[in-house]
C-alpha cells in the first residue's frame, strides 16, 4: 500500500539492474537450478508498530510486482523466515494473503511457486477498479481542496522528473501514491485498500508494460486530465479520464503477453466480455 507522502521514494535498485535480475532468475527457474532469493530484509522495520507479517507480505508482494521474483520461482517458509530472522508464523500468514492476492500458489507435494500472470484475473481486477476508482474521482470533483489539488499537482511533477530519468520504479511509486491521494480527498482509503489484492495482477503488467509499451509520457498526460477534471471540479470529465487511464492496460496487455510468454497462463475468455 502507497505512503500518504505524495513523494514516495523509488525502490532502491535501477531499471536496468533490474531487468538483468529478472533474466537471471528467468532462466534459473527456467533450467530447474535452485533460486536464491533476493535480500528483502531492508522493506522490513522491526522498529515499526505494523505487524511484522503485514510488512514480509508487502515485502514478497513488492518483490513479485516488479519481477525480482518471477514466476515459477519456489519460496518456503523456512528459507524466508530465516531471511528475516522471525519465526515461520509471520511468514505462513503472509504466503496465505499472497494465495489469496492470486500471485503464489501452493501445489501438493511440491511446494509453494509465484504464479504466473493470469490475462482473464487482469482484466476482471481492471474492470473492478474501474467501478472503484470512477465513482471516488468523480465524488471527488465535486469536494477537492485547493490544498489537495497543489499535492497531487506537486505528484504529477514529480512524475515528470522521474520520466525524464527513466527511473520507472520511481514513477510506479508516485502513480501509486497519485490515485491513493485522490480517495484520501474524499476521506475513503478503504476504497484504495479495497483494491490493493483485485489490482494485483494488474500491477505485475503495468511493471513490465513500462516505458515501452505504455510510454510514461501517455500515463503523465492521462493523469493531466484526471487533474484537469479535479481542477474544474467537473464530475463528468473527472469520470472520464480515470475510465480512459484504467483502460490503457487492455491495450498493453497482448503485446506484454507475447513479449513474455513464460509468465503468463494461457489466456480464458469471460463469457461476457469486461473490456467494453
Amino acid at each position: 500500500m502507497p505512503t500518504k507522502n505524495l513523494h514516495a521514494n523509488a525502490s532502491s535498485f535501477s531499471s536496468d539492474a533490474s531487468l538483468a535480475s529478472r533474466t537471471r532468475r528467468r532462466a534459473s527457474v527456467q533450467a530447474g537450478a535452485r533460486v536464491e532469493l533476493p535480500d528483502l530484509t531492508a522493506s522490513v522495520s522491526f522498529d515499526s508498530h505494523e505487524p511484522i507479517g503485514k510488512q514480509i507480505f508487502r515485502a514478497l508482494r513488492q518483490a513479485i510486482f516488479v519481477g525480482q521474483l518471477v514466476p515459477g520461482t519456489p519460496l518456503s517458509e523456512k528459507e524466508v523466515s530465516d531471511m528475516f530472522q522471525v519465526s515461520r508464523q509471520p511468514v505462513r500468514e503472509a504466503f496465505i494473503k499472497l494465495v489469496e492476492a492470486g500471485v503464489l500458489q501452493v501445489l501438493p507435494q511440491r511446494g509453494t511457486f509465484v504464479k504466473r500472470i493470469s490475462p482473464r484475473q487482469v482484466r476482471e481486477g481492471r474492470f473492478i477498479r474501474e467501478a472503484i476508482e470512477t465513482a471516488v474521482v468523480k465524488k471527488a470533483a465535486v469536494s477537492i481542496t485547493d490544498e489537495q489539488l497543489q499535492a497531487l499537482a506537486d505528484n504529477l511533477r514529480d512524475q515528470k522528473l522521474a520520466a525524464k530519468s527513466n527511473d520507472t520504479a520511481a514513477f510506479l511509486a508516485l502513480d501509486e501514491a497519485f490515485h491513493y491521494a485522490i480517495a484520501q480527498a474524499i476521506d475513503c482509503t478503504a476504497a484504495w485498500e479495497t483494491i490493493q489484492d483485485i489490482k494485483a495482477q494488474m500491477d505485475r503488467v503495468r511493471y513490465l508494460s513500462l516505458p515501452d509499451v505504455s510510454p510514461l509520457d501517455l500515463l503523465i498526460k492521462q493523469h493531466a486530465k484526471i487533474l484537469a477534471g479535479l481542477r474544474a471540479h467537473d464530475p463528468s470529465a473527472a469520470e472520464e479520464a480515470m475510465r480512459s487511464h484504467l483502460r490503457e492496460i487492455l491495450m498493453s496487455l497482448g503485446p506484454i503477453a507475447e513479449r513474455n510468454p513464460a509468465w503468463f497462463d494461457a489466456d480464458e475468455p469471460e463469457r461476457v466480455p469486461l473490456s467494453t
